[in-house]
């Protein structure tokens, strides 16, 4: 079974370049024609934040148009560019569940899989956070499949990745929701986005792993000495795949435009 997981996609309003400079709605574009292309077929594609770049329902509207030519199931949670409320109206309930508590919290079965989503986002602000209320949510989402292999989804990774983004931004709830993951070996990995990297850490009996961005990849200073900037790049997104006989295996692709295939 094939997962796809792309992130970080801000889209600005038609027309508009991101940051004045990132054509990241082509870039979107060019994914989604990829991955109804693929052989063998992706079952369902994640989308983990940072949906738009200002969280204005033109760039929504525009994300949803390009978004609807997928070929399969895809499910959103909100990042710090987001707003969640016009998230959920533009996508609607079966992309983007609001829970009863308020937040996009949700559990989608696929496969042999269980993904739970959850709702990162606070509001105005560049850092996570997930509520005890919510804590208690995840850990009754879990006692209903405790065999199940599970994938966590949300936008901000919950511990420090050595970049501004994680670091500086925080993360209000860490040590409780890594105490949750740590009695439950059956999640098999936490998905996120945010940083605009391809970053892989283990944490709390897990493997926390960071998406690229689609188009916009952050220049990596470990010093942290410097403001964050990005690079352009190749539409970048993660293909999980579930084989069921080995533990989830994690490409990352890149549609480069490059010379081959040539034989080994």
């Amino acid at each position: 079974m094939l997962v796809a997981q792309i992130s970080d996609t801000h889209i600005s309003p038609p027309g508009q370049l991101t940051c004045g400079v990132a054509p990241m709605a082509g870039a979107l574009q060019r994914i989604v024609a990829h991955l109804n292309g693929l052989v063998p077929r992706v079952e369902l594609v994640l989308l983990s934040g940072d949906v738009t770049h200002s969280g204005m329902p033109a760039e929504a509207r525009h994300a949803a148009e390009i978004l609807a030519r997928l070929e399969m199931p895809l499910k959103i949670v909100p990042g710090n560019h987001d707003d969640r409320s016009v998230l959920a109206e533009v996508f609607g309930p079966e992309i983007c569940p609001v829970a009863p508590h308020g937040c996009i919290d949700y559990v989608h079965d696929v496969g042999p899989v269980r993904l739970i989503a959850l709702d990162s986002l606070i509001p105005g602000a560049p850092g996570g956070r997930i509520e005890p209320e919510r804590l208690r949510w995840l850990e009754a989402r879990l006692e209903e499949a405790p065999s199940r292999p599970t994938l966590l989804m949300m936008h901000h990774p919950p511990l420090k990745l050595g970049v501004p983004e994680t670091d500086e931004d925080g993360f209000e709830g860490a040590e409780a929701l890594g105490a949750i993951i740590a009695r439950h070996r059956n999640i098999e990995r936490l998905l996120c986005g945010h940083v605009h990297l391809h970053t892989t850490a283990r944490w709390s009996g897990t493997q926390v792993t960071a998406a690229p961005s689609i188009g916009m990849q952050l220049t990596l200073d470990l010093t942290q000495q410097d403001e964050s900037h990005f690079w352009l790049s190749d539409p970048s997104f993660l293909l999980h795949h579930w084989t069921g006989d080995a533990p989830l295996v994690t490409h990352l692709v890149q549609l480069s435009e490059r010379e081959g295939p040539f034989d080994f």
